[in-house]
């Protein structure tokens, strides 16, 4: 039996710093000094593997079948990570846990690192007389994603976390005459990686090359400071694949997702 260990944030940011793009969020948890993790170690006392327990349980790494007990226990909505280390976990823990009510395997990475062409857009980063165009827009963005609409299940909630994003400088947008163009949040960010989510268009500016013209111009702000650019996007996501492909960005992992009720 594997003897699970509470890593020291120097182990968890030696395990994350071999792979920073698939291990981008497990390291910004580590920086923040937040989160749990349970870990599991080589013969030679480096981590073999890494689980970040919490709303979502994250796990990397080499035989992550050993978090399965911690799994159980936990109440997580979702299991996300590299499609390996997610698919060790699930088949282990399965039994003791809810049936999902979406699995999501093939979820391809892109990565970017050469800063694409201008977009030559009205991006900036979002402030706080923005949240009444943002609230909304996030949370259909993630409704759309993750099929729960934030806002109904918890107002306060969703509210505070959006708020956070701009006080971090983690949200930015294209907005003219009150309709969202673009805009888009970063899930998590490192000295090696930043990690962005819930690209966005408002429907009645949709087709009309903004989003592709607004990401290079993203990529390109945030390029300056960090090495790679980074997200994730669902299989069925058709539009966002071609936008992703069609500014450089490049298939470089695959994650699994389990959506559990």
């Amino acid at each position: 039996m594997t003897l699970l260990i509470d890593p020291s944030p120097e182990q968890v940011l030696e395990f994350c710093g071999r792979d920073p793009v698939e291990r981008v969020f497990l390291e910004d948890v580590a920086r923040r000094g937040g989160g749990r993790f349970v870990a599991s170690r080589r013969d030679d006392g480096l981590l073999a593997a890494l689980c970040h327990v919490g709303a979502n349980l994250v796990p990397a790494g080499d035989g992550c079948e050993v978090f399965a007990p911690v799994a159980g226990l936990s109440r997580a909505r979702m299991i996300i990570g590299e499609t390996d280390a997610v698919s060790a976990l699930w088949d282990a823990a399965s039994w003791g846990m809810p049936t999902p009510r979406e699995d999501r395997p093939g979820q391809p990475v892109y990565a970017i690192s050469e800063p694409p062409a201008p977009g030559e857009t009205g991006l900036r980063a979002a402030n706080l007389a923005d949240l009444p165009f943002l609230i909304p827009a996030c949370g259909a963005a993630h409704e759309l994603e993750l099929g729960v609409d934030p806002i109904k299940r918890d107002p306060d909630s969703f509210r505070w976390r959006t708020m956070a994003h701009i006080e971090e400088g983690r949200s930015w947008l294209w907005i003219e005459n009150g309709v969202i163009r673009f805009k888009a949040e970063a899930s998590a960010w490192t000295p090696h990686a930043v990690q962005i989510q819930q690209v966005w268009t408002d429907p009645e500016a949709r087709g009309q090359g903004f989003a592709g013209r607004a990401l290079r111009d993203l990529c390109r702000l945030l390029l300056e400071t960090t090495p790679t650019v980074t997200l994730f996007v669902r299989t069925d996501n058709e539009p966002a694949l071609r936008l992703y492909e069609s500014i450089g960005m490049r298939h470089v992992l695959t994650y699994r997702s389990i959506l559990l009720p």
